[in-house]
């Protein structure tokens, strides 16, 4: 069961999760991965409510954005297991089945081919309306300093030395999964 929201009446509790942590869920190839972010905006763009996302150019999570072009973003809202989103911050969709390995409930979603998650339920569905990369020489000295060391590996949890691509994503679905 879905109870329909407006997205805006619960800007409150989607800006406080990003702080803490959110999945970004997507779904291609038949294959279903979450990971957790703490990057990302609400906000209204061309007249439409849009949520932003960040991903880094080397993360699973990237390619299968490129391949379907839509996602959800699965809040936590009310109590839920922590370690969720400990162990989908950590992990890679190239090796493990996240969704499997932790036993998440996947709901299919109305308008997009990506699921929400009941152990998250405050759920925004999304379709991809623009995105842009990131380049070195637009972001400001101390932040690539802090954010994007070039002397650390890329290829690991943790590594932060690619950019990312913003994913502008227009909400055309928003509700709390029961």
């Amino acid at each position: 069961m879905k109870d329909e929201i407006k997205v805006f009446d619960y800007a409150n509790e989607i800006m406080k999760g990003i702080k803490t942590g959110v999945l970004l869920t997507t779904k291609a190839d038949n294959k279903v991965n979450t990971m957790t972010i703490s990057w990302g905006t609400l906000g209204i763009e061309w007249g439409k409510p849009i949520f932003t996302v960040f991903v880094r150019e080397n993360r699973f999570t990237k390619h299968q954005l490129e391949e379907s072009g839509e996602f959800t973003i699965n809040i936590p809202y009310g109590e839920f297991d922590k370690k969720i989103l400990g162990f989908c911050g950590t992990k890679s969709g190239h090796s493990v089945d996240k969704v499997k390995e932790l036993g998440l409930t996947l709901i299919p979603s109305e308008h997009v081919s990506a699921p929400g998650i009941r152990e998250l339920p405050l759920t925004l569905e999304c379709k991809v309306i623009y995105k842009n990369q990131q380049k070195a020489h637009e972001i400001t000295e101390e932040n690539n300093r802090k954010f994007y060391p070039q002397d650390v590996e890329s290829t690991f949890h943790g590594a932060n030395k690619d950019y990312h691509t913003a994913y502008y994503g227009e909400i055309v679905s928003a509700y709390i999964l029961k």
